[in-house]
């Protein structure tokens, strides 16, 4: 009986080291008091530098950096994109496959406009646990149809679904020539049915907004684009600034750099 059960171990060993069976991590930030930076977890910050990812900016500076995960189309992204251009924001929108191809025009104008699209996944898996080639293929799918699109191919940053991921994963999106954005301030904004006013979401960012912020918001959400254009004014009036992923990348070895 016990030389039986050693052969099912073993047996099962390889199995196990499947990508799909690497234990995956779900990213989180834990949020400060008093506008302070948010904080995570020692490994993941660990993980993080060594794949060369980011979660927050320069927390000595009121610099931040807007963020938009776009799944599908809920009739507010022209409003969203209207008070960036009337503001002179810039943002990066992370898209899918579906969102792409059903809002091929809404894509353009980000483009057009000045702003950053990054690699959300072409159906929005878990990029723990698909497979290597699985994973290759559905950052290539949608970076083609992104350059079909637009003529350009620039698209160099990536969003995991759900902020999902493992050190596997990491490792190849740095393969592929990406880097990973995760995010030091949310909110659950994405509910549509749970929507609670333009003045709900401006509380809940300006209560948790911190120097360096990497700020995740979805598109989707009515609030957001109700809330977006005081919250641009009122954070300007408290000394901070807009910036683009670029212009983190390009600060990142400043000595003063914290992450």
């Amino acid at each position: 009986m016990r030389k039986l059960f050693v052969m099912l171990v073993l047996s099962l060993i390889p199995l196990l080291l499947l990508p799909q069976f690497v234990a995956a991590k779900d990213w989180y930030f834990k949020p400060s008091q008093n506008n302070q930076p948010s904080t995570t977890e020692p490994e993941y910050e660990s993980l993080l530098k060594k794949y060369h990812s980011v979660w927050i900016g320069n927390t000595k500076e009121k610099d931040i950096y807007l963020t938009f995960d776009c799944g599908y189309e809920n009739g507010y992204t022209d409003d969203i994109l209207d008070v960036l251009k009337q503001k002179k924001v810039p943002a990066t929108f992370f898209v899918t496959g579906h969102f792409i191809m059903d809002q091929s025009q809404l894509v353009q104008r980000m483009v057009k406009e000045g702003h950053i699209i990054g690699n959300h996944s072409w159906g929005h898996p878990d990029l723990s646990k698909i497979s290597n080639e699985k994973y290759k293929i559905e950052l290539e799918k949608l970076k083609q149809a992104y350059t079909e699109l637009t003529g350009r191919t620039d698209m160099v940053y990536l969003r995991p679904p759900r902020g999902t991921f493992s050190e596997r994963a990491l490792k190849l999106g740095e393969q592929e020539g990406y880097t990973t954005v995760f995010w030091s301030f949310a909110y659950q904004d994405w509910l549509r049915d749970q929507q609670k006013g333009g003045d709900y979401a401006y509380k809940s960012i300006m209560r948790r907004v911190h120097p360096g912020a990497i700020m995740l918001l979805h598109s989707v959400s009515k609030d957001n684009a109700d809330a977006l254009g005081r919250v641009i004014d009122d954070l300007r009036k408290q000394g901070y600034h807009f910036r683009s992923l670029d212009y983190l990348m390009a600060h990142q070895a400043t000595p003063s750099f914290v992450w």
